[in-house]
Order: structure tokens, then C-alpha cells, then sequence
């Protein structure tokens, strides 16, 4: 298995349809990424759950994922499962987000998602971030929507745990559903961990990646070498 560490890692975007996407699908990630990179800049958008109790979820469930980042959170408004509906609105604050941001990853719904909303997103992200890296996170739900990934990004069982704390703790409105409990997010997070040879991890899939040969900076013409596995130190 290849594994490439970023170059860099400077700024990261995460984009959710609904409060508590980010966290399930990449929150682990987040752990590991903050405290391999102190300082580092978050950028998350959200795009439904604005003025509800969603929206203090959200915010403190990140919160407690990205320590020591520079975090900043944005909670939209639109409507619930009715993404499709505001296609305007969400191309538009995409390309906003892209202007006012220049990350190193951005992570996202995975393409093949079965809600509407995430797969709207899923969609639009690669037309307002063309030349980033964007790694598509799974959400464990009731549709049997998990396909196969490529992308792998190891956890040490501290950050799953902690994780799994934030999840419980803060996502309150959640907890009365079937699938939002710690052993279905550890469940996951073992199984992609035997597909990686590691004890735990979370998964992405990978639409297009660019290697170029040689150090950086070697070549006028190739474009910048995308890693094709994340693998955080402890």
C-alpha cells in the first residue's frame, strides 16, 4: 500500500449538508490533522440547521474535533432534505467559501451518497475547488449506500474514542436514531482500519489524484503531487 504524507498542510475546508455530517464522516481525521499540525486553518460550512439547537451542536462538536486550529464555522439556513431545491444558494456559497479560502483538502460528501443532500454537494464541490485536493467522507446511515474507498487515514484508538465522545456528547437531537451510537461509529472505523492494516480508521474516496515525479518543484509543468493516503502521526 502506498502511503504519501502531505507536503504541506496549512488549511483545511470541510463542507456538510446537515450538522453532524463532518463529524461523523471525518472526525477522527480532524483530531489527528489538528494536533499533527498546530495552527492549522479550518473552514467549515454548513449548509442547513442555522438559529436551531443543530447549530450549538455543531459548533461545539467542532470545536472539541479541531483543537489548537483556527476554527471558523458557518451554519446556512436551507431547508432540510431540500437541498436540490436551493441549487442557486449552494453553488453560490460554495464559490464564496472558494474565494475567501485557498485549503490544501477539502472534504466533502462522498460522490454515491444516497441523500440527496449530500450528493448535491458531492456534485458542486469539484466545480467551485477544481484544483484541490477533495476527499469525499462516508456517513454511516440506514441506506446501503457505503461503497468501496481508496483513501485511508489511520486513527490511534484515543482519537476514535474521542470522537465517538464528541459525537455522543454534543449531538444531543441525534441520539434517539438506530444508527447514531458509539459501537455503529466503531464498527465502521475497525473495518476500515483491517482494510488499511491498522486497528481503526476513517475512509475517503478519491475522484482524481496527480503524482508528479521528482521533488517539488522539479518540473514547471506538473502539477502539484497530491497525497494518495493520509497518514498522521500519533
Amino acid at each position: 500500500m502506498l502511503s504519501l504524507r502531505p507536503e504541506r498542510l496549512g488549511e483545511l475546508v470541510l463542507v456538510g449538508a446537515h450538522c453532524d455530517d463532518i463529524a461523523i464522516g471525518a472526525g477522527g481525521s480532524l483530531l489527528q490533522l489538528c494536533r499533527a499540525y498546530p495552527g492549522l486553518r479550518v473552514t467549515a460550512l454548513v449548509f442547513s440547521g442555522a438559529g436551531t439547537p443543530r447549530e450549538a451542536e455543531e459548533r461545539a462538536a467542532l470545536a472539541a474535533l479541531c483543537p489548537g486550529a483556527e476554527l471558523r464555522v458557518s451554519v446556512l439556513g436551507l431547508t432540510d432534505s431540500r437541498l436540490p431545491g436551493h441549487w442557486r444558494e449552494v453553488k453560490e456559497a460554495l464559490h464564496g467559501l472558494r474565494g475567501a479560502t485557498e485549503p490544501d483538502v477539502v472534504l466533502a460528501p462522498a460522490p454515491g451518497d444516497a441523500h440527496q443532500d449530500h450528493r448535491l454537494l458531492a456534485e458542486l464541490v469539484p466545480t467551485a475547488f477544481r484544483d484541490h485536493l477533495t476527499l469525499g467522507y462516508e456517513i454511516l446511515k440506514w441506506e446501503g449506500d457505503l461503497a468501496q474507498p481508496g483513501v485511508y487515514l489511520p486513527l490511534t484508538e484515543a482519537s476514535l474514542r474521542a470522537k465517538v465522545t464528541a459525537l455522543t456528547t454534543h449531538y444531543a437531537s441525534q441520539r434517539d436514531r438506530p444508527w447514531f451510537d458509539a459501537e455503529a461509529f466503531t464498527g465502521l472505523a475497525r473495518i476500515r482500519g483491517v482494510q488499511c492494516q491498522a486497528r481503526y480508521a476513517e475512509a475517503f474516496h478519491l475522484d482524481k489524484l496527480v503524482i508528479a515525479a521528482g521533488p517539488a518543484g522539479s518540473s514547471r509543468t506538473a502539477a502539484p503531487a497530491r497525497p494518495a493516503a493520509l497518514r498522521v502521526g500519533n
